[in-house]
């Protein structure tokens, strides 16, 4: 759980606590098995700070200046916004980099911010004459590799874009109620024409789009698959049948989270046990480190 990350802007404390204990339900009721994966809370391995920096004196001031999501995120009072705002993707290089690994399953959003990784790791592994790091890989396979808002299929489905606009109708949360959840699937926003037969009619239909992504990747086939049944139909039985399969999978998800935040103790305990895991990688990593850049111990 990336807690560290969430201070790239302001946030309260309790806030921050509450999020990351709900991220970690989240984890362990969508299938993310404890005992065969580490699951902890980023601040509580120090190596990802400690790695942040040190891989900060090898990034390019330049690579930096080109990641969008910064640009996006201050959009007009750049100035006004936190160093860490500005520098989190090296910390996020440090995330992977910190595990030597060498492929990282993430969406296409996160393209630009891993190819940095890569730049990072690859100037280090020059600068100081040994290939330590791994140039890590990006896995993003399937359906649905972005999700977009149920009410503006050129923004992505996001909870700061819901607070921004006082509206949750873009997004569905794991805890929503089946109601809630076929109310947003029904009122999210399509257009008049009826479902294409094949993908090729989707490409100027952003909405359209994203919700015959989102259930190609609820029932694990391709956009095809979903068109061959649905093609020259209108939303109406597709929504319908969208939200039903919706309720069957999340349903089971937000109850299992409930019932892991109800007893917060059991989380945190769980999340320390993960962390004392991970600090034993982190800490062969961070000595190597050390090693190479002429660092004592």
């Amino acid at each position: 759980m990336v807690d560290l990350h969430a201070l790239t802007v302001p946030q309260d404390k309790g806030a921050v606590r509450a999020h990351t204990r709900a991220t970690a339900a989240a984890f362990l009721a969508c299938g993310i098995d404890p005992q065969r994966h580490i699951v902890f809370a980023q601040s509580r391995v120090s190596g990802h700070s400690e790695l942040a920096w040190l891989l900060a004196c090898v990034a390019r001031l330049g690579w930096l200046n080109r990641m969008t999501q910064f640009k996006e995120k201050s959009g007009k009072h750049r100035e006004n916004a936190s160093l860490g705002l500005y520098a989190y993707p090296v910390l996020m290089a440090a995330d992977v980099l910190l595990y030597r690994a060498t492929h990282v399953p993430v969406g296409e959003d996160q393209t630009q911010h891993l190819e940095l990784a890569r730049d990072i790791a690859a100037k280090f592994n020059q600068d100081y004459g040994e290939e330590f790091f791994p140039l890590p890989a990006q896995v993003t396979t399937g359906a649905g590799t972005r999700i977009m808002s149920l009410r503006d299929g050129a923004k992505k489905m996001s909870k700061s874009a819901s607070a921004r606009s006082e509206s949750d109708m873009g997004l569905i949360y794991l805890t929503d109620s089946a109601d809630a959840i076929r109310r947003k699937i029904q009122k999210a926003k399509t257009d008049a024409a009826p479902l294409p037969s094949e993908p090729a009619g989707l490409a100027a239909r952003a909405e359209a789009k994203n919700l015959v992504g989102i259930m190609a990747a609820l029932e694990d086939v391709d956009e095809a698959d979903v068109l061959r049944r649905y093609g020259g139909q209108g939303f109406a039985a597709f929504k319908r049948d969208l939200a039903d399969g919706l309720v069957a999978t999340l349903a089971p998800m937000g109850e299992d989270i409930t019932r892991r935040l109800a007893d917060p103790q059991a989380l945190d305990q769980l999340l320390e046990a993960g962390a004392a895991r991970a600090r034993a990688l982190a800490a062969a990593t961070m000595q190597k480190v050390r090693a190479l850049m002429g660092l004592l111990g």
